[in-house]
């Protein structure tokens, strides 16, 4: 992680903006250089003094978003890496209805974006990463007090995120049911988080009967990871974080192509989500109740595999046909969120999973795809995304669809079809949730785990929906008037 100090300077700044100050220079550089003053455009100018400026475009500011600002930072930061500067002095102009500390901290944003890297198994690391950069800047309003606190929260927001990340981005020899839980002690418990870790017994007591039809294919055991934060003791509402755990999924019985497996570590995405989530709640010292949920196993093909065409049990007590072995983390979910809502008494709840390819199919890897059955809590949330850059697009959570999932022999099947599959596997998971409670369904299949770096979010990995759910659970307004 970087290290920032935000502290007002009069010495050679580093860093330039398009800001009338600096006409000149501009100016200049747009006659003898290759810069043109783009749009984020980012040019390194060496000068005499070999302090160096980062020249960064701002025209068309009007169209500037939170993202572009995000982009922008980790463009400066990696600049700054090619070029060995440690110590930039930012003076931005005002862009949109933005105000200095939001501008800021949503620069720091993506220069910390930047540094995350992945190299647990690279024997070589990569020894340009800058760990230590001092940040100079004047504010416009405000003590620096209130930078440095706005940084340090976002700080630890993004702790959360690189956890999430490097949680999925670890393959299945090293992640699997055991260590993941291992690894959610181990991270949350100094924090002061309650981490309860039930075995194959215990599950078998509590009676989540989908979740183990799953999980006997394999010689690794389950676990169900239980996380509970209380950050406002006098609140007795709780929020449900839901997170689907399949270590690995060969696809069962209903077997995947093989070029389909090699990533399939990943499709405990949503797992990763709530944890490196309720990290960073604990950093953060968020004024939120919250539980996290993780039932963790592989899907893989035995002889003591579940099949397709079984009728198999829930905790519920609902009776699921099983109609393709390759559906199973919804099965997982049923479990998982039947507990979260009857159980644990939550009164919201949210489950984020890596859930169907149909939702890869019609959002790419650019939207995450979301069901819910309360339009207010949805709404909120959507903002909380909004701000964090984590795009969400709500499907319809229409009955007539919901019938597809209807069996002739069971209360009800593992899938609705080819059509519109990514709301049939949502409205599966909302058909376990107790107590009429609002629900949203995250399906994250296309934006946890990216083919490719798309702008400041890296290859593999993303951590998608941390930072929007810290934002919906401790909503802050950078802007607020000191």
């Amino acid at each position: 992680m970087l290290n920032f100090n935000f502290y007002q300077t009069g010495g050679i700044p580093t860093l330039f903006s398009s800001d009338p100050n600096n006409e000149q220079i501009f100016k200049w550089a747009q006659e003898n250089t290759s810069f043109k003053n783009k749009k984020a455009e980012v040019y390194y100018l060496p000068n005499p003094e070999a302090t160096g400026s980062i020249l960064i475009g701002l025209n068309s500011d009007q169209d500037f978003t939170l993202d572009d600002l995000r982009f922008l930072g980790y463009k400066i930061y990696n600049t700054a890496i090619e070029n060995k500067i440690s110590e930039l002095e930012i003076k931005m102009p005002k862009i949109n209805e933005m105000c200095n500390r939001q501008v800021m901290l949503t620069l720091a944003e993506g220069m910390l974006q930047a540094t995350y890297k992945f190299d647990r198994y690279l024997t070589k690391k990569d020894d340009q990463l800058i760990t230590d950069l001092t940040i100079n800047y004047t504010p416009e309003h405000g003590p620096q007090e209130k930078m440095q606190a706005g940084f340090n929260r976002l700080q630890d927001m993004m702790e959360g995120v690189f956890l999430a990340r490097d949680l999925v981005n670890q393959t299945s020899n090293y992640i699997y049911p055991e260590t993941l839980a291992q690894s959610a002690k181990e991270k949350l418990e100094p924090l002061g988080v309650k981490v309860d870790i039930y075995d194959l017994e215990q599950i078998r007591e509590i009676g989540m009967k989908a979740f183990l039809e799953v999980a006997k294919g394999s010689a690794k055991e389950p676990r169900l990871i239980v996380m509970e934060y209380q950050g406002d003791p006098d609140s007795k509402d709780y929020t449900g974080l839901v997170g689907k755990g399949v270590t690995y999924d060969s696809g069962g019985y209903s077997l995947k192509p093989s070029t389909g497996m090699a990533d399939m570590h990943c499709d405990m995405g949503g797992a990763g989500t709530v944890i490196g989530t309720m990290y960073a709640l604990a950093k953060t010292k968020a004024k939120a109740n919250v539980y996290g949920v993780v039932a963790a196993c592989e899907n893989l093909v035995s002889g003591t595999s579940f099949k397709v065409g079984d009728v198999i049990s829930s905790l519920s007590g609902k009776s699921i046909e099983v109609d393709n072995t390759d559906a199973e983390g919804r099965l997982t979910l049923a479990d998982a969120i039947f507990y979260t809502t009857e159980n644990l008494k939550v009164s919201q709840v949210i489950d984020l999973a890596t859930l169907t390819g149909a939702c890869l199919v019609a959002l790419g890897e650019e939207y995450t795809g979301a069901l819910t059955n309360d339009q207010e809590f949805y709404g909120l949330f959507e903002k909380a995304a909004h701000e964090a850059g984590e795009k969400v697009w709500l499907l319809p959570n229409d009955k007539k669809i919901a019938e597809y999932n209807k069996s002739k022999i069971a209360d009800i099947k593992n899938t609705g079809g080819r059509l519109a599959g990514t709301i049939t596997a949502g409205q599966f998971v909302g058909e376990f949730v107790a107590n009429d409670i609002p629900w949203i369904h995250l399906d994250i299949a296309g934006t946890a785990y990216l083919s490719k770096a798309n702008q400041y979010l890296p290859e593999r990995a993303t951590g998608v929906h941390v930072k929007s759910l810290i934002n919906l659970l401790e909503p802050i307004d950078q802007c607020k008037a000191d």
